[in-house]
């Protein structure tokens, strides 16, 4: 006679499932254990990659500070070529330098903006708007510096229409009052030179209405006699 199979205990039932787990737990290591390893050694290589690049970015953006501390006044004594290039055999690392190294940077992408502004200076307009445009920084001021000077340059290649919608799009991200009027009316004056009358009276009736303690505001008259 088969003997009855004796009940497990609610503790006996636990510890036996405890047991179960633990031997299945360790025979799908065993079975898995070279994948499982791979996966930790790829998330640990990850994290490292992730750490070394943070580093290496923050590292880039205290060279191009540096660089950019030392080749700053060249710039402002109106030295521009020097600006670009340097000067070899010295510390003095060129505009073009920091941009070429450090484009990706926030001080990567400030230095964009004052070669931009050296190569517009030289008169090397369509360099100057191909650097301009390249900015992708975060600062509203130098991005609104970035689409004036664009604006700029198509005015001094003749493109007026063009001129006048960059120096819109400037104004728009522009929170200083004086700048923003400013923008807007050298939009209006490149209507004017592309013979869109209506556009540019609108501008410059902007300008005298929510601008009235402006420069541009006390300019705009002299620009509506002209139409």
């Amino acid at each position: 006679m088969i003997g009855k199979k004796k009940k497990l205990s609610k503790k006996e039932f636990q510890e036996d499932q405890l047991v179960t787990s633990f031997y299945k737990s360790q025979d799908f290591f065993q079975k898995n254990q070279q994948k499982l390893l791979i996966g930790a050694g790829v998330i640990a290589l990850l994290i490292l990659a992730i750490f070394w690049y943070n580093s290496k970015k923050e590292d880039d953006s205290i060279q191009a500070a540096n660089q950019l501390a030392k080749i700053i006044p060249v710039y402002d004594q109106g030295q521009f070529q020097k600006a670009i290039d340097g000067e070899a055999g010295t510390d003095l690392v060129g505009l073009a330098s920091i941009v070429d190294n450090y484009g990706s940077t926030q001080q990567g992408e400030i230095a964009k903006i004052y070669l931009a502004n050296s190569y517009f200076s030289l008169g090397k307009f369509e360099k100057a708007l191909s650097t301009y445009s390249d900015y992708g920084g975060k600062s509203k001021l130098h991005l609104s510096s970035s689409l004036a000077g664009q604006a700029a340059c198509y005015e001094q290649l003749g493109k007026f229409d063009k001129a006048a919608d960059y120096y819109q799009k400037a104004a728009k991200v522009n929170a200083i009052e004086s700048q923003e009027a400013e923008y807007l009316l050298n939009a209006g004056r490149n209507y004017v030179k592309s013979n869109s009358a209506d556009k540019a009276k609108d501008i410059f009736e902007t300008i005298k209405n929510d601008f009235k303690n402006t420069n541009a505001a006390r300019e705009v008259d002299k620009y509506l006699s002209q139409l």
